[in-house]
């Protein structure tokens, strides 16, 4: 008589960076020939148990060295409490736990939420990562989902018509430290959507199908714009982890050339201790020449590679990529090339970097950022303050938003001269940059508009560096109008609905004479004259300090 295991075969589908281009691992999906044995493992946990073992070892078989994500039912973990022969099994194989993420799927009603959390607790403790799986599509509670804190969140397809509610997974992502990935993604124009919200990771039919062997090449769209990141902070180093390559800190020089010489793509080994702490590491090139060197196989083969390998260099995952750029700046020249590790807050390693990587794609973001910058003043554009808008709307953070121009600003060109008024504008924008701090954005949109994004405890210095100064062009004296709107957490949902609201205020600002500026509040009717006098037709508003009701 036939087991159910007779029958049972596995595929394997790459997860793909979506910066680097890159496998990040592979995702090992039963395929049974006859019968229904998913919908059987999930009435049956310890049929799901012995699936996720068998999928492993289906997975060690093809010696690959790839991070790997085994599937299970979210009620076989609160069923099972955990995994035991799937630790057992990824040590017999020679694997890490870490290199092993469990893909906790649904459905989660009628879950033991406690049971859950202590079964996801257990297979931490044995080193196993955990990635929620089926999220968009499924039932996962989004209380169990902080609770569960996974390094990965996995998305289904259909939100991609949706783009706020990935943006606001990708939110709440960085609050837990977890990674996005887009499931199903079969089109480039998913893709670029995937990219536009903000997802990290993606998987699908575009890049490559299930497959029985797993993919060594996939395809992945080339970006059509850089990096949507400011230059302070610079982009995470999580959007270019690569996986790395590991073997325990005992390895011998010999294993580490049969590593490397079966697998080229690979740069480089880390050599990591029982806790998956990097302790040394083994650059390809300079490994192999001294392997190849007269003697040196004889000398080194049965030796510990640690001795031909450096001290690691590493950087935590909340790292950005200029801070890597420095890490390999405060090295030798000799090791500019190498991966620099990337870890976990306990240590472990959870993939490395490459300095390729970087630069290119710093550069990309470099090239776009300067294809966005007013010629006339080098600041950027709308595009970059509204995206930082957006982006403390979805923080929840209390901002400011102002519009600054030149009052009568044509008069000064049809009487001065345009030379003369670029050069008020050019000073109004350095103005402006002279008095920004880390938190203020300053944009130039075109003409005599700037927009200024600010904490509100920065706005009087802001407001008084360009409106007691004493502007002149061509000899005659100039004044300028600024309009603000605070935005308190929940009184606007985007940035469109901040202009909006601005709109009327940068108008009430244009009526006043002299030096001008106008606060306003998002949700709240009328207005505050903070400068300026009134003319007939202007209409009466008390005049208060920002921040005072």
């Amino acid at each position: 008589m036939h087991s159910w295991t007779d029958t049972l075969r596995f595929a394997f589908q790459p997860v793909v960076n979506l910066t680097t281009g890159g496998v990040a691992g592979l995702e090992i999906l039963a395929r049974p020939e006859t019968g229904d044995v998913l919908a059987e493992a999930r009435r049956d946990p310890e049929l799901d148990g012995r699936l996720a073992v068998l999928a492993f070892r289906a997975a060690a078989r093809k010696e690959t060295l790839l991070p790997l994500y085994v599937n299970v039912f979210a009620g076989t973990l609160g069923d099972l409490g955990g995994l035991t022969p799937l630790h057992d099994a990824v040590r017999a194989a020679g694997r890490l736990p870490w290199e092993v993420t469990i893909d906790v799927g649904p459905p989660y009603t009628h879950v033991p939420q406690q049971a859950l959390l202590e079964a996801v607790g257990t297979l931490r403790d044995q080193g196993f990562r955990i990635s929620a799986d089926g999220v968009g599509d499924g039932d996962v509670p989004l209380r169990l989902l902080t609770d569960m804190s996974p390094e990965l969140v996995k998305l289904d397809a259909s939100l991609l018509a949706r783009p706020a509610a990935i943006g606001a997974m990708r939110t709440l992502c960085e609050q837990l430290g977890a990674l996005v990935c887009v499931e199903g993604v079969e089109t480039e124009l998913q893709c670029a959507a995937a990219r536009a919200a903000g997802a990290q990771l993606a998987q699908g039919e575009l890049f490559a199908p299930p497959a029985r062997l797993p993919a060594a090449e996939v395809y992945v769209p080339p970006r059509s714009t850089g990096l949507a990141v400011t230059p302070r902070s610079g982009p995470s180093v999580r959007e270019f982890v690569r996986p790395a390559a590991l073997l325990p800190a005992t390895a011998s020089a010999g294993q580490v050339r049969a590593l490397l010489t079966g697998s080229p793509d690979v740069s480089g080994v880390l050599l990591v201790d029982m806790y998956g702490v990097p302790v040394r590491s083994v650059h390809r090139s300079r490994f192999l020449l001294s392997m190849s060197g007269r003697y040196g196989h004889a000398l080194y083969a049965d030796r510990p590679a640690a001795k031909l390998g450096d001290p690691p260099r590493t950087v935590g995952v909340d790292a950005t990529a200029w801070e890597v750029l420095d890490v390999v700046a405060d090295g030798g020249r000799d090791r500019t090339s190498d991966d620099v590790a990337v870890v976990d807050r306990f240590g472990r390693c959870v993939g490395v970097v490459r300095l390729a990587d970087l630069v290119r794609a710093l550069a990309e973001n470099r090239v776009e950022e300067a294809a966005g910058l007013n010629p006339l003043t080098r600041l950027p554009g709308s595009d970059a303050i509204t995206g930082e808008v957006d982006q403390r709307i979805a923080d929840g953070r209390r901002f400011a938003l102002s519009w600054l121009d030149v009052d009568h600003f044509k008069q000064v060109n049809d009487g001065a001269g345009f030379a003369a008024g670029d050069e008020l504008i050019r000073s109004v924008g350095r103005a402006l940059q002279h008095v920004a701090t880390d938190s203020t954005r300053v944009g130039h949109i075109g003409g005599d508009d700037f927009l200024v994004l600010a904490d509100p405890e920065g706005l009087n210095p802001l407001a008084a560096s360009v409106l007691d100064a004493p502007w002149s062009a061509g000899g005659r004296a100039i004044t300028l109008s600024l309009a603000t709107v605070l935005c308190e957490p929940g009184s606007v949902t985007d940035h469109r609905q901040a202009a909006s609201c601005l709109a009327p205020l940068k108008k009430a600002a244009k009526s006043l004479r002299g030096a001008s500026w106008v606060l306003g509040r998002a949700g709240l009717p009328g207005h505050e004259i903070l400068r300026g006098v009134e003319t007939a037709t202007a209409a009466g508003c008390a005049v208060a300090e920002p921040g005072r009701g």
